[in-house]
């Protein structure tokens, strides 16, 4: 994962982990090309990786929010994207949102997953 600049890509705070927005940006900066699927596994693993490097496991995302630029191509792929998600995190889901909007802060980007998760600690 890219380093941050002028941000946090997780903040701790108590067992409480305030995960900043990833868009499916690799660990030289850019955005990986092939559509909303390849984005969204790019976007969540960054989301798990540093959920991961705060000691968390995917059960303890408690609320996800997705922002999409394009939601009718993120709900055609959803069977494809659901299968990501559970290959990389499994069947327990936490709170969601889905977002429209217009743009993200990459121009390439076509989503960015945002969340909190409660670090069990056991």
């Amino acid at each position: 994962m890219a380093a941050p600049s002028g941000f946090s890509h997780g903040v701790l705070a108590g067992n409480t982990l305030y995960l900043g927005g990833q868009t499916a940006m690799d660990a030289d900066g850019a955005i990986v090309p092939g559509g909303i699927v390849a984005q969204f596994r790019q976007c969540f693993q960054n989301v798990l990786d540093i959920l991961t490097e705060a000691r968390g496991t995917p059960d303890d995302l408690v609320s996800v929010t997705i922002y999409l630029t394009d939601v009718e191509d993120y709900q055609a792929n959803g069977r494809e994207i659901g299968r990501v998600w559970r290959e990389l995190a499994g069947t327990r889901y936490p709170a969601m949102a889905g977002i429209g909007v217009t743009k993200l802060w990459q121009p390439e980007a076509l989503i960015e997953i945002q969340g909190v998760a409660v670090i069990s600690g056991e």
